[in-house]
């Protein structure tokens, strides 16, 4: 089987791929990208090897086309990276902080042979003060990277050794971009951004090194100009919280939250239709960050006597795709910030509203385009732990039994309570990496019974760390009743749903499949219901959305829709584009005209 490339990654930059600004939801001047041609070794020890391999193209996994590798780490083995750096005179500032944004799955990093960090977490960004390590000149940068996916104690998401079905390769190793800042002793480690759109005012808080206190906050327009500003102040110093942010050995070991909230008179509201952003600038001493946000709120209401989504007291119908964020050349990592562009602007050009990014969380880039473009996001929180029973989590919900107890651990696949403990921490991770994200809507802590467990428990967690979204506690089957949404995945049955006071979603459907010559990652396609060709599949399409979807839509309430999916995934051939995102299946024009059925 030969490779499958997009044309981003056909027209790759070996030397300088992914050079954006990793992380635009806290953004500083200084800033030197990593990325690029490293050296790499697979070793049976985690010590340092004597003699690398050969070229990797970091952050590409070893496993991934783009890497130049393409050999699998495999759970006994060491994958070792290695690479020099020298940093300017005018760079440095008082601190150097060294940012990996994901590496899968546990890492040692070492500067000039010093270990400055131990991570665990696949998913997750973490950094290091490396100030205290680094000599003049050159620099040796090493990490040492194990991964095991089928370890429970890990969220894994869709990777298998064994690739099939609705999973998909296996990868390890660097997947996000490596980059360096420097910063002042006292800096910004974090923000936290809450539009209050029923005060029409903004609430910033704010965590620093030392102490965030008296920095000034402007709220910039889309032109720049300033049309509001407040002071941080500190919140009681009694309520401290651990330093998460810091994967370094140093005494800073908890940080101190402070807060300003900026009254804005009439306002410009944030919404796909008209995506409008404000801009931040936070000036703290010597350290000046940049950030966003969009004034945006989202809730319920009755509609015609049912409960559905409000954006902005309105109501509103999201109609998404499924959306698994892989590439055939990158895996999980996208080969250029434009391909992320495209797959978004392409499908809100088609008339969809709305993204449910399944069980991958992707750098912060995807997100800021999803918020200056316009499209909603739902977010997954990455599944884990051990192998699942297919009875429980595939027979039995297409019998239409999707209510069993997920107090019983071990048929969901969670008998392990370190598992489950890991899980609340993973949870709580990526709330706070994600929460500035203004497009993201909702979040769904499990699908289809993975590694599900004391749901409405985790939704209360959930609620408790942002309470400005909403939570699909148990997407697709296995619903213990959380008040908030009644969440279906159907596909070999004809759609039926009854509205039962909840918000009535159909969470996924369809993954009608198309092969299309000369763009498909093998010969042997997956999906639920194949068609010959492209008219067949249009024709199917449309049938199902006229005859089922749309009639829900009127009658019964339905307040969203999630078709499966975005686009061709391994064998997966049911995208509305092909894997290599170069043929639309069905064309533009009729998607536009089916959605424009879907609106309140």
């Amino acid at each position: 089987m030969s490779a499958l490339y997009t044309r981003w990654g056909k027209s790759l930059d070996r030397h300088n791929p992914l050079p954006e600004y990793p992380r635009p939801q806290l953004q500083r001047d200084s800033f030197i990208n990593l990325n690029g041609v490293w050296q790499y070794a697979f070793t049976k020890t985690e010590d340092a090897p004597l003699i690398f391999d050969g070229d990797i193209v970091v952050p590409f996994s070893p496993e991934a086309p783009l890497s130049g590798v393409e050999r699998q780490l495999q759970k006994d083995e060491y994958l070792h990276y290695f690479r020099t750096f020298s940093l300017p005179h005018e760079f440095c500032r008082d601190r150097v902080l060294l940012h990996f944004d994901a590496v899968d799955q546990i890492a040692d990093v070492f500067i000039n042979n010093k270990n400055v960090a131990h991570h665990e977490g696949g998913y997750w960004p973490f950094v290091a003060d490396i100030t205290d390590s680094l000599v003049d000149g050159t620099n040796e940068l090493r990490v040492a990277v194990r991964d095991n996916a089928d370890d429970d104690s890990f969220a894994y998401g869709k990777q298998k050794y064994v690739s099939g079905g609705i999973w998909y390769t296996q990868q390890s190793g660097i997947w996000q971009t490596v980059w360096l800042e420097s910063v002042p002793e006292n800096y910004i480690v974090s923000l936290a951004i809450t539009p209050l759109f029923d005060d029409a005012a903004v609430r910033v808080e704010a965590c620093a090194s030392r102490q965030a206190e008296g920095a000034v906050v402007e709220v910039l327009a889309a032109d720049g100009t300033c049309v509001a500003n407040g002071v941080m102040h500190s919140i009681d110093d009694s309520e401290k919280i651990a330093n998460h942010f810091d994967s370094a050995k140093t005494d800073r070991d908890f940080l101190t939250k402070s807060v300003c909230v900026i009254p804005l008179h009439e306002f410009c509201a944030w919404s796909p239709d008209d995506p409008y952003l404000y801009h931040l600038k936070i000036t703290l001493g010597d350290d000046i960050v940049q950030s966003y946000f969009g004034m945006r709120k989202f809730s319920y209401v009755m509609n015609n006597g049912c409960k559905v989504f409000a954006l902005n007291n309105k109501p509103y119908f999201h109609n998404g795709l499924l959306d698994q964020g892989y590439w055939p050349d990158g895996l999980l990592t996208p080969p250029s910030d434009d391909a992320l562009v495209f797959d978004i602007a392409t499908m809100k050009a088609c008339g969809f509203n709305m993204l449910r990014k399944h069980i991958k969380i992707e750098g912060l880039r995807w997100y800021y385009h999803c918020d200056r473009l316009g499209m909603l996001v739902w977010q997954d929180i990455v599944s884990g732990g051990q192998p699942y029973s297919a009875p429980f989590i595939t027979v039995i919900p297409l019998l239409g039994i999707n209510n069993l107890s997920d107090k019983k651990y071990k048929r969901f696949g969670r008998a392990s309570k370190v598992s489950r403990e890991q899980y609340r921490i993973e949870l709580e991770q990526t709330i706070s990496h994600l929460f500035n994200c203004t497009c993201i809507a909702l979040w769904t802590p499990f699908n289809e019974g993975w590694g599900q467990f004391d749901a409405l428990d985790i939704a209360q967690s959930l609620r408790a760390l942002d309470e400005t979204r909403y939570i699909d506690h148990a997407s697709g089957w296995h619903d213990q009743g959380h008040d908030e949404m009644q969440s279906r995945h159907i596909y070999f049955k004809p759609i039926r749903m009854k509205n039962d006071g909840r918000a009535l979603c159909l969470t996924e459907f369809g993954g009608y499949i198309l092969k299309v010559d000369g763009h498909a990652w093998c010969e042997k396609p997956f999906g639920y219901r194949t068609c010959k060709n492209e008219a067949a599949l249009a024709h199917d399409y449309k049938t199902l959305f006229e005859k089922q979807v749309i009639p829900h839509f009127e009658r019964e309430g339905l307040a969203a829709t999630v078709y499966t999916q975005l686009s061709d995934v391994e064998q997966e051939m049911n995208g509305l584009l092909t894997y290599d995102r170069e043929v639309l299946k069905i064309p533009q024009s009729m998607l536009q005209e089916i959605n424009k059925k879907l609106l309140f």
